[in-house]
């Protein structure tokens, strides 16, 4: 007998839950591309607001939204500097090369952290010069994907962006899941969105909707916005019915993010130390494990799907498990127990 399937591969892998399926169903809609879809509008107008900034706009994918925005801020041939994890620099397919014609430039994060600071940043400045590419952007990710879910706090990227402001830079942040870094700290969300001139933010990660995200900024980078989305082929049609499932998701989801944080800090307690391994605490919904010696994560995430838990290989001595609003507390702890019988098995 197949046993039960928890997916803890990403946040990613939801479903719509069946109230969000009837939103979707009841939608309002119209053509985006010709003349505009009102609940595409609606969600536009609600996400800029709650950001403090003046316009938005609907994308079909959060990589899609950080290259517009790296493309608007950028000019052929310049650099951009971000942390030396950032899922720009890693999981979006050199984009910035391949589409802005810019390079990336990593930061490297300081002894005893696991994101780039101030600090690392202006250690990482070039000094001026006619032989070396000139700076136009500075990217910041909240929370940090390649960091366990890590957080950034206002204080954080508030130096980063004086860093940037004292340099006349502009700051973009990937912020697919800046809402579990709103729910995790209380910091409202027009507080992290000052820090920044442009913050992408996802739809289809920690609030479960099926396809979506958005880019906010000022009224005349989101124009420019616009024109590119439309390049790179994102005009979508009648697009409402998945605005529809991201204006339920703010109204349903959202403060449920708590649980999802509550869930990885138990199942991060659940492993730690088991056979070895060392967990990164989660500041959020995501758990990384460091293997102990000799196991690798293949062998892992190939035990542990075999037993009905699906996690991923982050790297050869590292697995990844993402808690989200298709497994409940006893989903997690029984994938718990399954991991970490695995990990203590494997050391004797």
């Amino acid at each position: 007998m197949t046993p039960p399937q928890i997916d803890l591969r990403s946040d990613t892998v939801t479903r719509p839950t069946p109230a969000m399926r009837r939103a979707m169903a009841d939608a309002e809609v119209g053509d985006d591309v010709l003349d505009g879809d009102p609940t595409v509008r609606r969600l536009e107008a609600r996400v800029a607001e709650m950001l403090g900034k003046e316009a938005a706009l609907f994308f079909p994918s959060g990589t899609m939204a950080n290259q517009t925005a790296v493309w608007v801020h950028t000019t052929p041939g310049t650099e951009v500097l971000l942390d030396a994890n950032a899922h720009i620099i890693h999981w979006e397919m050199a984009g910035a090369a391949a589409l802005a014609g810019v390079q990336v430039r990593p930061v490297p994060p300081g002894e005893g952290h696991s994101v780039a600071t101030a600090a690392d940043l202006e250690r990482t400045l070039r000094p001026a010069s006619p032989h070396a590419p000139v700076a136009t952007l500075i990217c910041v990710e909240n929370t940090h994907n390649g960091a366990g879910g890590k957080v950034s706090t206002f204080a954080d990227l508030e130096a980063i962006r004086g860093v940037a402001d004292a340099i006349e830079l502009p700051v973009h942040m990937d912020g697919a899941r800046l809402w579990n870094a709103h729910v995790a700290t209380g910091t409202p969300l027009d507080e992290f969105g000052r820090t920044a001139h442009t913050v992408m933010l996802s739809f289809s990660k920690g609030l479960g909707c099926p396809v979506g995200a958005i880019l906010v900024g000022d009224a005349p980078v989101i124009r420019r916005a616009h024109m590119i989305r439309k390049r790179l082929g994102g005009g979508m049609r009648q697009s409402g019915i998945l605005a529809a499932a991201a204006l339920y998701a703010l109204d349903a989801h959202l403060a449920r993010l708590a649980d999802d944080h509550a869930h990885a800090r138990a199942l991060a307690a659940q492993l730690e130390g088991a056979g070895g391994a060392r967990v990164v605490p989660p500041d959020t919904n995501i758990v990384m494990v460091d293997l102990p010696a000799g196991m690798t994560s293949s062998a892992v995430v190939a035990a542990a799907a075999e037993q009905g838990v699906r996690v991923s290989p982050w790297s050869a001595t590292r697995i990844r498990a993402v808690t989200h609003l298709d497994v409940d507390a006893e989903a997690v702890e029984h994938a718990g127990r399954v991991v970490r019988a695995l990990l203590e098995g494997a050391a004797r």
